[in-house]
């Protein structure tokens, strides 16, 4: 059998799978992946736009991960892996005299979920070293103080939708005025551990 042939069968022997974005995310679908085995898609990762999602051309920067957890018949179900500007449009947000003010946060979501989340700010103007400070002050304490409060769920829609972004920014603006502030990249570091279900004696020795 030529190598032709043998290429040819095993492009047959795959059958396609629909990514599905989590349900936070409407459950869109988002792209189809081949296997010849459907547990072989299990981590594999997804990359997408918010714009596939919302079908806003205004979320066209804005690249997001999605790692394949589960399939259901020809459908593979993710979950959120994280999520970053596109290269050209954080190029975009440079200007001359003016000044980027960066913070990364590692934090922990009220359902245990850990996250890497960078945060950005554009100024209108260079400002002082001082004031670069107070604007990473409000945005580690804004950070930190919603993912205290949110699920996983909630914290990625709030991150990727610009609600947190918001929230930085009408505080910050008080410290200077500002042209953008957004929450440039994410990346889940890590989920809760699942509970292990104890053996049944043991269940029965600690009921007795």
């Amino acid at each position: 059998m030529s190598k032709r042939r043998r290429i040819r069968d095993k492009w047959r022997s795959k059958k396609w799978y629909t990514v599905v974005t989590p349900e936070y995310f409407g459950s869109v679908e988002i792209g189809s992946v081949p296997a010849d085995d459907p547990e072989k898609l299990i981590g594999r990762t997804v990359e997408s736009t918010l714009y596939d999602i919302t079908e806003d051309f205004a979320h066209q920067y804005l690249k997001i991960y999605f790692k394949i957890v589960d399939v259901e018949g020809r459908r593979a179900l993710t979950i959120f892996k994280g999520h970053e500007y596109s290269r050209d449009y954080l190029r975009s947000l440079v200007r001359r005299r003016t000044t980027r003010v960066d913070e990364i946060v590692n934090v922990t979501t009220k359902d245990g979920y850990k996250l890497r989340v960078s945060a950005c700010a554009f100024s209108l103007n260079r400002i002082k070293t001082s004031q670069e400070k107070k604007i990473r002050e409000i945005m580690r304490k804004i950070l930190q103080e919603k993912t205290a409060s949110l699920t996983f769920d909630q914290f990625v829609q709030e991150a990727v939708l610009g609600k947190i972004a918001s929230d930085i920014y009408n505080e910050a603006k008080k410290i200077t005025p500002l042209r953008h502030v957004g929450i440039r990249k994410s990346k889940l570091l890590a989920t809760p551990p699942e509970p292990v279900e104890a053996a049944p004696e043991l269940v029965a020795e600690a009921s007795g």
